[in-house]
């Protein structure tokens, strides 16, 4: 019973410290970009001039 109750208190250790860094991403405008990704898929990238021979 005892190794039940460790499982339980280290899961919910793990799961605070992930909404942890969630929040702590929103809060520091990690997902505020909502236009450029969506765009991004349009246009193609610039070749590069890295010719290596």
């Amino acid at each position: 019973m005892s190794v039940i109750i460790i499982l339980l208190i280290a899961s919910i250790s793990v799961a605070a410290l992930f909404l942890f860094g969630f929040i702590w991403s929103v809060k520091n405008g990690q997902y505020d970009d909502e236009q450029s990704p969506p765009m991004r898929i349009l246009f193609d990238d610039k070749p590069s001039n890295n010719h290596q021979s």
